[in-house]
């Protein structure tokens, strides 16, 4: 069975790109300081999964600390759009708030990654930080 292709975009529009949407719609939040500062949600692809359409030349990229992990952004609205991931370069963590029709509200429970004590500076060792949770307001 094929994977369902979602339609994605920065705020603005003048990037766009498409998403295969995996299976296993593993997403995460992160605590490191670029992570903690953006407060998005991502879910992580491979990168064939994820096709920019149009505006690429509107994407600029930031790199900080090791320069590893490549964080993509629209430089005329300023919305980060997806990340390529310093733990494994083969994949994108894409903005679920780009992706048409999902929302970072859509996943009551989000696992936050410590990337303080990033597992490359950490013997590889994976650590969590925590739970992020959404818990709808009652009407």
């Amino acid at each position: 069975m094929a994977n369902d292709v979602k339609a994605a975009q920065c705020h603005c529009g003048t990037v766009q790109f498409s998403v295969e949407m995996p299976e296993n719609r593993h997403v995460r939040r992160c605590n490191c300081s670029i992570c903690a500062a953006k407060g998005y949600v991502a879910l992580y692809v491979p990168l064939a999964a994820l096709t920019v359409t149009d505006g690429e030349e509107e994407l600029a990229t930031y790199s900080f600390n090791t320069g590893a992990a490549k964080h993509r952004f629209c430089r005329n609205c300023g919305i980060h759009c997806f990340h390529q991931a310093r733990s494994d370069p083969g994949i994108y963590g894409v903005n679920v708030a780009c992706i048409e029709g999902m929302s970072p509200f859509d996943f009551p429970e989000v696992p936050v990654t410590d990337g303080q004590h990033h597992a490359k500076d950490n013997d590889g060792k994976v650590r969590s930080a925590g739970v992020l949770r959404f818990i709808p307001a009652k009407e």
